[in-house]
């Protein structure tokens, strides 16, 4: 005993021999978790890379990268149907693992990966929150704002803003028609518009209307400059999140400030940005405005069960979700219908002449039953989807108490499941040529398509606002097409991918994006003329 106290003696009395110690603990602590990772943890049978079983940064660094949900895809197609992913995450790629995982049966919530995402310290969105209950309390209230006679009531704002995307494409033209005027020598061939980046275009349409809806304002970004750094700052919040999310240390101990200033502080500028515009659309009540927008049916809205509305914190909560999922999803789902039509000349020719047939002019467009029976436009748009979903990666979900079934393997409590889009949405099995725009896939007899289909997830916490962004993703498209004749400018490329990049973006033909949970793109650029008839 006294020759322990007097080595203890030493070694306190050495700090060189006190850091020696901590170091040497340090080591066999980090040693011991990866062995009991690699063998005795409940997942270590299951295949995937190496540094994935033994630390979320693998997946954390993709996040980072904005290839993330790549490699879901790289790693099912290595390993198979089902990979580890993380130290206790599982992917699956099948379609019943798809009902399994995310049906409203299934023994499972929201996993600690949405703990990253609140807009605040006080409360959580119907999107962020984790607790079953309280996220069936949410949604039952924010169910009013998403009613088809709310949607319907507010259709004719839709429309204002897209009228406005519309008349930038016509100066377009109408530019282009008089500088051929000017110049009697110009080619035929020259009457195209000057190209157009389409994503910038979609970013800004889809974030006017999500301030009509939302706020009861456009923002005005289709006219004006000067409310577009919003873009950049919802960018950069989703991505932090999904950084943070994947790797939780991260976010516990704000390590986002230190390992990538940048992203954090401009997520913190969108927090204020958000917080701004709740408050000034909540202090204008539910009698000042001039619509029935989606804050007035939040304010007036209580829960059935409990009698219970939002509070200030929820308010600002839910507007935190609506700009991002209300603008920036809606916005790659435009952009990709754009690229892939004007990169295949006979599906834009068929969609062209389905409604054209449908519609006499630009005004007949509006929702209703002559729309939805454009099924090949929905085909396009669907299928734009599948190949470049505007959420790529993977929604994790923890297992719960009692475990879970998923395709004949049993899945302990505790353990994060999930079934990436971009990897399912590219499986043979249901998708064949999964790499070609095969709108017709669609068409008749698609269930096994259908099955796998997975852009608005499914089940109880799928995307409330699924019904909205097809009314807008329909009317926008329709509207495009009745006016104007489009092409991909000669030349370009921007948006696709090329043979100098990383495996799974060297297609050409794909549109390609980078996942920050939503997504980052690009392109395509189009020219546009006056429909000739």
């Amino acid at each position: 005993m006294t020759v322990l106290l007097e080595l203890l003696g030493e070694v306190l009395s050495s700090p060189l021999l006190i850091l020696e110690c901590l170091l040497g603990a340090a080591v066999v602590y980090l040693a011991v978790g990866v062995a009991w990772r690699l063998t005795f943890h409940p997942l270590a049978g299951y295949p995937g890379p190496l540094l994935a079983k033994v630390t979320d940064l693998y997946l954390a660094y993709h996040a980072w990268k904005g290839d993330r949900h790549l490699e879901f895809y790289r790693c099912h197609q290595k390993y198979g149907p089902v990979v580890r992913l993380g130290p206790n995450l599982l992917s699956f790629n099948t379609s019943t693992a798809l009902k399994s995982i995310y049906g409203f049966k299934s023994n499972v919530r929201k996993s600690d990966f949405y703990t990253a995402f609140p807009a605040n310290k006080q409360t959580t969105n119907v999107h962020s929150t984790i607790d079953k209950s309280l996220h069936a309390r949410k949604r039952r209230v924010i169910s009013h704002a998403f009613a088809d006679s709310a949607i319907k009531s507010m259709e004719k704002y839709v429309l204002g803003n897209i009228d406005t995307a519309c008349n930038i494409i016509s100066d377009d033209v109408s530019t282009k028609r008089k500088a051929m005027a000017t110049n009697y020598y110009a080619e035929k061939t020259d009457s195209w518009s000057t190209p157009r980046n389409m994503a910038r275009w979609a970013d800004w349409l889809t974030f006017d209307i999500m301030g009509d809806l939302v706020f009861g304002k456009a923002f005005g970004m289709l006219e004006s400059p000067q409310n577009r750094f919003a873009i950049d700052l919802v960018s950069s919040a989703a991505k932090r999140h999904l950084i943070c999310g994947t790797h939780l240390p991260i976010h516990n101990y704000h390590l986002d400030k230190l390992l990538f200033p940048a992203i954090a502080a401009k997520r913190t500028a969108y927090m204020s940005y958000s917080r701004a515009q709740s408050s000034a659309r909540t202090q204008l009540g539910t009698d000042s405005c001039d619509r029935k927008d989606f804050f007035f049916h939040l304010l007036n809205a209580h829960d059935p069960e409990t009698g219970k509305g939002f509070s200030p914190a929820e308010l600002w909560g839910e507007s935190n979700l609506f700009i991002i999922a209300g603008s920036d999803t809606t916005s790659t789902a435009l952009a990709a219908t754009l690229f892939y039509l004007v990169h295949d000349t006979s599906a834009l020719k068929s969609a062209t002449a389905e409604v054209r047939a449908a519609f006499a002019n630009v005004n007949e467009v509006v929702a209703g039953a002559t729309l939805n029976e454009c099924e090949f436009l929905r085909a396009c748009i669907d299928e734009a989807m599948r190949l470049s979903p505007p959420v790529p990666g993977a929604l994790p979900r923890k297992v719960l108490e009692g475990g879970l079934l998923v395709d004949n393997v049993h899945v302990p409590a505790g353990v994060d499941v999930c079934v990436a889009h971009y990897a399912i949405h590219h499986n043979e099995a249901y998708y064949p040529r999964p790499f070609s725009y095969e709108p017709s896939r669609w068409m008749g007899d698609s269930e096994a398509a259908h099955a796998a289909f997975c852009a608005f997830s499914v089940g109880p916490r799928g995307c409330i606002g699924k019904g909205l962004a097809y009314v807008e993703l329909m009317l926008s498209m329709a509207r495009v097409l009745v006016q104007f004749d489009m092409r991909l400018a000669p030349g370009t490329s921007v948006g696709e991918g090329r043979e100098d990049l990383e495996e799974g973006r060297k297609r050409g033909t794909e549109y390609q994006l980078k996942d920050t949970f939503t997504s980052i793109k690009d392109g395509p650029m189009v020219q546009f003329k006056g429909r000739e008839i």
